[in-house]
């Protein structure tokens, strides 16, 4: 027997009709490109969207195409998420810090029709355009008067928009079409397309709202960090239209000093970013003696794309009275997968005991399942006692790459492999520990760069670290700290050791420390670990 309730769709479109009819007043502020900041509501965002779906539609854009976007954090990106998916397209986020060979493979591969670019990039989208080989139309998200001359017959978003009527009827489809194609970072291999539906991005958006996910409201003020090319600014653009949140966009300028005034002067009570964002925020703090911190109002922020370290957790704590909420997910998972709160038990621990809660991974929220198997594939128990391979499943995990690349990706049983290292323990909380493809095997243990970096960052002279494991001829990896120190910071390597020697078991000291001036990232802000493996492939440990 069926149940007695309709049947309507969970379409993208539906979330910007929402916000306009039920948060007509919510605001979106944009820094753009050009340099003035923008202020519109979500009624008028939806009414642009309305112009840009009419103008793809006129262009012949059809259900099912693909539709590029090479731009930062703006009301006119955020415009392309509702407008191509609303239409039954598919926006495919580029990531503009990748090579450009990685963007001329994926464009190419997702065979876009249109391209969206903001005028940052326009030398950039000039030397690859002769490469698009199905790009048709170039649109350059601005003005006629900032319309850059560099790409031959690119035309102004803004002319476009002017030309369109902002009436329209969203059509309605299966919730399972495609809505947007993000694509991995490809630190081994060509990237790989994750194609998202409507449906499980609907799904993720409600997970985000909840008071157990990030608790996003219509109260909440986000700057958003997070890149709307990554993995689609992991669901807050989908979830604020949902629940009527403020949203403030940065545009291209994500330095500490600028982040720290658009937090200020907006009033912004919840931010999203990755390690080194923070980093950069805390730097301004710092160099800039008198600074009237207590303006901020912030009370949570979200690290994710890599492990928070805990000096990040305690300083956001301790000078600020921000709670962080560590997650973790990927591409593949929409992306987010486990999100750091507290449960009611945790509330009367100290307040160390509750960072060492929060410096974890969180727990799985509703709609994902995860577990962790050794090496044979068996289930290893969850009571936070050993790693294992973590592995998922759920409503918004991929069950496959786009055209089939990489070819079946989830087992007989339909989980996913991550290709995480972690523990979990008793209560859901995932530890992660490594990806499988950096964790340092050392006399038949196995040990953690990543608890080795966190440690390392505790240090006041450290900016930031990665540990890679070296060959040796006795225990097969012993691990290496690599280290940038702050500016006018000053520590050797015998005093890291010394600090890490309280820290981690003894086995775990790592057998030397290289000093740089910086470290390589992935385009996604990630330590670029094969970079560093290759730099430091003939390093000499210490006997």
């Amino acid at each position: 027997m069926f149940g007695l309730m309709q049947d309507q769709p969970l379409l993208i479109s539906s979330l910007i009709e929402h916000a306009a009819r039920f948060h007509p007043h919510s605001e979106i502020v944009s820094r753009t490109c050009e340099g003035p900041t923008v202020r519109l509501t979500y009624s008028e965002l939806r009414a642009r969207a309305a112009k840009l779906a009419n103008a793809l539609l006129r262009m012949g854009v059809k259900p099912g195409d693909r539709v590029a976007s090479l731009a930062w954090n703006t009301h006119r990106h955020m415009e392309l998420y509702f407008a191509v998916s609303g239409i039954g397209a598919v926006l495919n986020t580029v990531n503009p810090r990748l090579f450009p060979e990685q963007i001329d493979y994926i464009v190419n591969h997702a065979e876009n029709r249109v391209l969206f670019f903001d005028i940052t990039f326009a030398g950039l989208v000039s030397d690859l355009k002769p490469k698009f080989s199905t790009v048709e139309r170039f649109v350059a998200l601005t003005d006629a008067d900032h319309l850059p001359k560099e790409v031959d017959g690119a035309v102004a978003y803004e002319d476009l928009l002017d030309a369109e009527s902002d009436a329209i009827s969203w059509p309605v489809f299966d919730e399972r079409q495609a809505s947007s194609l993000c694509y991995t970072s490809g630190t081994t291999g060509n990237p790989k397309g994750v194609l998202y539906s409507h449906r499980s991005t609907i799904l993720h958006s409600f997970m985000v709202c909840t008071t157990d996910g990030f608790k996003l409201g219509r109260a909440d003020s986000v700057l958003l960090v997070v890149p709307l090319f990554h993995v689609n600014a992991w669901g807050i653009p989908y979830a604020s239209a949902m629940c009527g949140a403020k949203l403030v966009l940065p545009g291209p300028k994500l330095d500490g000093k600028s982040l720290f005034e658009l937090a200020v002067e907006e009033e912004c009570t919840f931010s999203l970013g990755v390690p080194t964002v923070w980093l950069g925020f805390f730097k301004h703090i710092d160099d800039t003696p008198g600074l009237d911190v207590s303006k901020l109002k912030l009370e949570r922020v979200v690290v994710g794309g890599s492990a928070a370290p805990r000096a990040i957790i305690e300083r956001f704590r301790r000078d600020h009275g921000v709670f962080v909420l560590h997650a973790w997910g990927m591409s593949e998972t929409s992306p987010v997968a486990t999100i750091g709160n507290l449960l009611p038990a945790h509330e009367s621990l100290p307040v160390d005991g509750q960072i060492d809660i929060q410096a974890k991974q969180g727990r799985p929220v509703y709609g994902i399942d995860i577990k962790i198997t050794g090496e044979d594939g068996s289930d290893l128990p969850m009571d936070g006692s050993v790693s294992g391979d973590l592995k998922v499943r759920g409503p918004w995990v991929t069950k496959g790459y786009f055209k089939g690349e990489g070819g079946d990706v989830l087992d007989a049983d339909g989980w996913f492999a991550t290709g995480d290292v972690a523990k979990i323990d008793a209560e859901g909380y995932v530890q992660l520990t490594d990806r499988s493809k950096d964790v340092i095997k050392s006399g038949g243990e196995w040990i953690s760069s990543i608890d080795l970096e966190n440690a390392a960052v505790g240090h006041p002279a450290v900016q930031e670290a990665a540990v890679i494991g070296l060959p040796h001829p006795k225990w097969q990896e012993r691990p290496l700290l690599i280290v940038v120190r702050k500016p006018g910071a000053e520590a050797s390597r015998e005093e890291l050791l010394d600090f890490l020697s309280t820290r981690v078991a003894k086995w775990w000291l790592p057998d030397d420390v290289a000093f740089v001036d910086e470290l390589p990232h992935t385009a996604t802000g990630k330590l670029l670990k094969t970079k560093l493996r290759d730099q430091f492939r003939n390093h000499a440990l210490p006997a």
